[in-house]
């Protein structure tokens, strides 16, 4: 079957072509060139982000300090990697704590904040979120007595119910993503944290997957403490944690007694990957050139990312309208405003078959819960889940093609 496609392209055109140039794993050849639906669980990586990480590494390097040039190439990392996610984010600089995952970091500030819980105290997690997102904070709950209340979604539409239904004079937290990983659902996060501010509380936001797709204004967006990957938006695997700077100078983390006390080394166990900050600084980098333009690079990112969601968009409909016109296939992502990520099931077969056949083609959409382990359940999928196929920067029209010419076949019995 072949499929025909048209397009326009618009202001700030996007040239999917010139940014799949810079990924080599894209190119055809043995093993590679792949039809990559699997960049929600980490994206592919471009060659430059690679050789950032390779230059740190290769390059003198030593602890943090300013005599030598090995240390002086380990400051150097760092304040790029701060400073660069400080732009992606709308952030400060001096609030932006590296570790190595986002649950890594949600799980240490869990801990952190729950000192000063207990009996009688309320925190808020939704069944929308990916597991790093709930347990943590409910580990940490009921270990200082507070009680959790769970905020729903509607498994027909994806949205969130609304969050002032379990706010209460006692909450002291509320935890919500920003975008669903399993279903895409964009939760309106701005009136989210209006009411739980209102309530007196503090709003916890998992971005991993909102930040791979909308450009993000963490003041705007009212999160007190922001938490992301870098691996899931064509960096390095680490993740990264924004706040606002008078919170986060509340906050007394368990450390060393001669590490610093200072924000945001505060919130950093041990020596930090300075190779993994080099890469994260690259992938922004190259995310605020996905289309040309001039301007700082907070300017050239909001840029790009209006280009990016455009483009995302687009493909996510055509997707979504083969989708439709398939027998037997349902899609679970039906919320308003939504990532181009889609959950798809098939009426007597296991999405980890339909996987499996993709792969056959080259087309690589993963099946599975991918740790959004309520939200699945309440989907009424269980343990099984259902085919992800997400899209990229990367993601163009022959991708699609690919796609849904191997999932009709597959679909057909072929």
């Amino acid at each position: 079957m072949t499929r025909t496609h048209t397009h326009t392209h618009t202001r700030g055109a996007y040239d999917v072509a010139r940014v799949r140039s810079h990924f080599p794993q894209l190119a055809p050849g043995a093993g590679l060139g792949a039809a990559h639906f699997d960049g929600p669980g980490g994206t592919q990586t471009p060659e430059v982000v690679a050789r950032a990480v390779y230059d740190v590494l290769v390059g003198p390097l030593a602890n943090d300090d300013v005599v030598t040039p090995a240390e002086r190439n380990a400051g150097q990392a760092v304040t790029a990697g701060r400073e660069a996610m400080a732009d992606l984010l709308g952030a400060d600089p001096g609030a932006v704590v590296f570790g190595r995952s986002m649950t890594a970091l949600t799980m240490d500030l869990a801990r952190t904040m729950a000192r000063s819980w207990g009996p009688g105290d309320e925190v808020v997690v939704t069944r929308l979120d990916h597991d790093s997102n709930v347990r943590s904070w409910t580990i940490a709950a009921e270990r200082a007595g507070a009680t959790v209340r769970w905020l729903d979604f509607d498994p027909a539409t994806g949205e969130l119910d609304d969050v002032a239904d379990v706010l209460s004079d006692r909450t002291r937290l509320v935890a919500v993503t920003a975008a669903s990983n399993l279903i895409g659902t964009r939760p309106p996060i701005e009136a989210i944290a209006a009411a739980v501010h209102d309530a007196g509380a503090l709003l916890h936001v998992d971005g991993v997957h909102y930040t791979a797709h909308v450009a993000v204004d963490v003041a705007a967006l009212g999160a007190d403490t922001y938490v992301c990957s870098p691996y899931k938006f064509l960096g390095p695997h680490c993740g990264v944690l924004a706040g606002r700077p008078e919170v986060l100078e509340g906050l007394r983390p368990d450390k060393l007694v001669p590490a610093s006390d200072r924000v945001p080394e505060r919130f950093e166990l041990g020596t930090p990957a300075y190779e993994l900050l080099a890469g994260t600084a690259a992938a922004v980098d190259f995310l605020a050139g996905l289309v040309p333009g001039e301007g700082t690079r907070r300017e050239r990112v909001l840029a790009s990312y209006a280009a990016l969601e455009e483009h995302e968009d687009r493909l996510r409909a055509r997707v979504e309208q083969a989708l439709e016109a398939l027998p037997g296939v349902t899609l679970h992502a039906r919320a308003a405003r939504r990532t181009p990520t889609l959950l798809a099931t098939f009426a007597g077969r296991d999405p980890h078959d339909v996987r499996r056949a993709l792969a056959a083609h080259n087309v690589n959409a993963p099946a599975g819960t991918f740790y959004a382990y309520e939200g699945a359940r309440r989907l009424g999928l269980g343990d099984v889940g259902g085919l992800r196929i997400g899209l990229a920067p990367y993601t163009d029209d022959d991708d699609v093609d690919r796609l849904l010419d191997a999932l009709a076949e597959c679909l057909a019995g072929a």
